[in-house]
């Protein structure tokens, strides 16, 4: 009776908390994406980058940061400095909330001087023979990029999404991500399955993160520790037999992208989902250890 009574009182006191916790974050993103907008691309992102270096550890702390960057070092021979990884990545996060308000105009090719993409042969390829592939990446940088340059690229393209937990930003984040990215999105769960395997019948791709700690997925070893891991991708692979594409995008100068579209890789019939998991989480690896401090580092990776 009691555990009943404090679970109501959880909800009727800690809901309406978070959800003004959430309102609040809105109002200040909504006020900082005006200021962005009306400063310009370079102007915006560079501020941005100086919100983020000063601000990033109120918000998200940076003790995820040095867990997961600790992890990567025991298990490479990266060895950069854990202070200037964590600058690094608290500015790409305030860069990257800056460069929201001009993912419309990446869209639209105003921006696109910005964008050197390397590897178009395989987009091309994929267009032509209007192959179905699942490229695959990790939270790198801009990440909303990728998929936005693969569906400009003409390829049939459905992508998988994991809402924001802050309900109000969500509303905003799907709307742009419609508009401006890819307009087959794709929400995790029972229903998104659903849809992902009508899109995947209509001879769709389908593009994905595989970084992210998923309660659905199976313990896959990701650099010399189990982390939960997607099984989606090998799921797709043994059912459909199509081609895995990695897909990478580091910032250089600030405000310029490489984005790299890498060899198709098919896997063997014979290997099973938690072989090609594994695989996966390889070569996942390797587009980290080419600069960690690209990468999002604040999820908890290996909880």
């Amino acid at each position: 009776k009691d555990r009943k009574i404090l679970s109501i009182q959880k909800i009727f006191i800690w809901k309406p908390m978070k959800l003004l916790k959430y309102f609040i974050q809105f109002i200040i993103i909504m006020i900082l994406f005006l200021i962005f907008k009306i400063l310009g691309y370079e102007n915006a992102s560079n501020l941005g980058s100086k919100i983020g270096r000063l601000f990033g550890k109120l918000i998200k702390s940076d003790k995820i940061i040095k867990k997961n960057i600790n992890i990567i070092k025991e298990n490479s021979n990266y060895k950069e400095d854990n202070e200037k990884i964590i600058n690094d990545v608290f500015s790409n996060y305030g860069r990257i909330l800056s460069e929201y308000v001009y993912l419309n105009k990446f869209k639209k090719g105003s921006l696109n001087k910005f964008v050197k993409i390397i590897g178009s042969k395989y987009l091309e390829d994929i267009k032509t023979n209007n192959k179905k592939v699942v490229f695959i990446s990790g939270h790198f940088n801009n990440f909303e990029l990728m998929a936005m340059f693969i569906d400009a690229a003409g390829i049939n393209l459905s992508a998988i999404y994991r809402p924001l937990n802050n309900v109000f930003l969500n509303k905003i984040m799907e709307k742009i991500r419609i508009k401006h990215i890819c307009k087959n999105q794709i929400k995790k769960g029972k229903r998104g399955t659903r849809e992902l395997i009508n899109f995947l019948n209509k001879n769709y791709s389908v593009a994905l993160m595989i970084d992210q700690r998923v309660s659905e997925g199976i313990k896959s070893n990701f650099f010399g520790k189990p982390a939960f891991t997607t099984t989606i991708p090998a799921q797709i692979v043994k059912k459909y037999n199509c081609e895995i594409v990695p897909v990478y995008i580091e910032r250089f100068n600030k405000i310029n992208f490489n984005l790299v579209i890498d060899k198709p890789v098919k896997f063997d019939k014979e290997l099973n989902i938690e072989e090609i998991t594994f695989k996966l989480n390889q070569i996942l690896e390797k587009m980290i250890l080419k600069n960690p401090s690209q990468w999002i580092l604040t999820h908890n990776r290996w909880k």
